[in-house]
This record gives C-alpha cells, structure tokens and sequence, in this order.
C-alpha cells in the first residue's frame, strides 16, 4: 500500500511539474521589446500580421537611412505571416450584411491554422511597426486571440514591431512565408472582453459606460465618413481618443506609450482611467489599438470593445451626433 502511495505521489508529481514547465514561460507583459524577444526566440511563436500592400514585404530586404527604418521590409526569421485581411468575417446581422465584423470561432481556427499557427508556446505578435493603422493590425489579431482563449501572460506584441526590430540593429529574413498548417484551436470565447449592440444601447441608456472613440477626430466631428458606415458622427456623449494621441513614432517605428503616460493624456482629455469603458471605431480595427491600451496596458479590466463599431451600429439603424458628413 505505500509502495502503491509512494507510486502514486511520483506520477503526480511528475504530472505537476510537466504541467508547471509548460506554464513556466510566460512573456513579461502585453508588450516586449526587441532585445527580449530576440533572447527568447526559441521560446515563443513569433505571428507576423500585415494586410494591403504591406503583405508583399514580408519577404523584401529593408531600406534603411540615417539609422531608422525608410521602408519597411522582411521579417524575424521562423515568424508565420497572418493576412490581416482574412481573420475579420462578413457576417449577416438582423437581416443587414456587414463587412470586417467579429469572426466565429470555426471561422478564426481556420484562418490561423491556414497561416501555420501552432499552440504550444506563448505567442509575440509583429506588426511591421510603420504606422499606428500597423500597429493596431496586431492589437487587434492580439485581442481575438485573448477573446478565444489564450490567457494573459502568453501573448504580447512587439512595441515598434518589425521597424523597431531593425531599429535595433537586429537581423530580418526575407523567405517566403511557410505554407504548412498549423494546430491552433480557438478554446471558448471570453464575452467579458466584447461588447454587443444591446449592451451599447444599455450603457448609452443608463450612462454607466464610458465610450471612447479611437478613429481621427474629423470622423468623430461628422466632418469625414467612411464608406463602410451609412451616417457620420459619433456615439452621444463619446470621448474622442485618436489615433495621433495613441502612438509616438521613433526613428521610423510606431511605438506604445507607458501607463503613466495614457494617465496623463487621460487626464488632460478628459477622459477617465479607471470607469467602465468600451471603445469603438467604424470596423474595431482602429479600436482595438484604444482597447489594448486601457485594459492591457492601463491595466482597467472593465473594459471592452465594441467590435462592430459604427460599421454595425450606423447600418442597424441607430443614431449619431456630429456634423452630418
């Protein structure tokens, strides 16, 4: 009977500690810089995102000139390359067809298996880094993947993406992006972090939420519009957070700021740090990038995104103020 405990002990034992060596690495925060990653290359998945005309340069040498990134080029070597343009869905919505809208999770797995993407590591998310429209491809690929099931603590984002990595002195490829499958698994979906249309409504309705508007301030005025949107303007009683206050450029690379930074321009925008918060933009795209900064970076966990923005809220039929556009 000991011998059978003593057994027993062991397997469990041993079962624990393969559970905690495969927990063990966690990246350090929501955000790692260049000299981090690149000691611990071995250790992560590196997810190249790009979409447009930023997809043909993942395998084209870089240009440089007085020590900063001129244009960028290649990529960190043995990073898969997801299409931006492939992981947001057309979905029908009350009967409305809308573009770029929140994917299912079958439809998700699909696009990041079809790019190679395995499970097994934690996962750093390379932007090209040259524009805040780049960075926030990858706050948003980073924020499905945390509503899908990949916890804090194993995913981040490379400040500064690709540009801060040459910036660095440090070296790209310029191979092909990889053509086999891979064997990610979209694991439930984290509703916490996603705000719904009726939950818009409620919120507007009791003024319990803060609602921060992450897209260019003439597109909250009403004085520009996309086309993706039947009405121009904003959200009653939105802050307006865009996209120039989100970012700072360095020598070329787009790059986050600190928490106490946002805290500042929070206070001076009047915009609250700690409230109830959901941002939107027209597609979720661009708020995805707001998104990340109060709740991953600011650390405000009542926080959400409103991830069909004014792409569904305008095309369901539901009011804005501002210029008419």
């Amino acid at each position: 009977m000991k011998m059978k405990y003593l057994m027993s002990a062991t397997v469990l034992g041993l079962g624990m500690a393969a559970a905690q060596g495969a927990m063990a690495m966690d990246v350090p925060g929501p955000l790692v810089t260049p000299q981090w990653l690149k000691a611990h290359l071995n250790d992560v998945t590196v997810v190249d995102i790009r979409g447009g005309g930023s997809l043909k340069s993942f395998d084209e040498q870089p240009v440089m000139a007085n020590h900063m990134v001129k244009k960028s080029g290649g990529h960190i070597a043995g990073a898969v390359l997801v299409n931006f343009n492939d992981i947001r869905e057309t979905r029908t919505v009350d009967g409305v067809k809308l573009k770029a809208m929140m994917p299912t999770a079958e439809y998700f797995t699909k696009v990041m298996d079809d790019a190679g993407v395995n499970s097994g590591k934690p996962f750093v998310i390379v932007p090209t880094g040259n524009a805040v429209f780049a960075m926030d491809r990858g706050t948003r690929l980073y924020f499905q993947m945390r509503y899908f099931g990949v916890p804090h603590g194993q995913i981040a984002i490379l400040n500064g993406g690709t540009n801060a990595w040459l910036n660095a002195g440090l070296p790209v490829s310029t191979k092909p992006a990889p053509t086999a499958k891979g064997d990610w698994k979209a694991m439930g979906e984290d509703k916490a972090l996603l705000a719904t249309t009726a939950e818009v409504k409620e919120g507007l309705r009791s003024g319990a939420e803060q609602y921060i508007d992450a897209r260019p301030t003439a597109q909250f005025l009403g004085i520009a519009k996309k086309p993706i949107n039947k009405t121009a303007g904003h959200l009653p009683g939105a802050k307006s957070f865009p996209i120039d206050a989100i970012v700072k450029d360095d020598h070329g690379a787009t790059m986050f700021l600190s928490a106490a930074d946002y805290k500042k321009i929070f206070h001076d925008t009047n915009i609250s740090d700690n409230a109830p918060t959901t941002t939107y933009c027209n597609t979720g795209h661009l708020a995805s990038g707001a998104w990340f900064v109060v709740h991953e970076i600011m650390g405000n966990k009542n926080s959400k995104l409103y991830a069909g923005s004014m792409n569904e809220w305008t095309n369901l039929g539901n009011p804005t103020v501002g210029l008419p556009g």
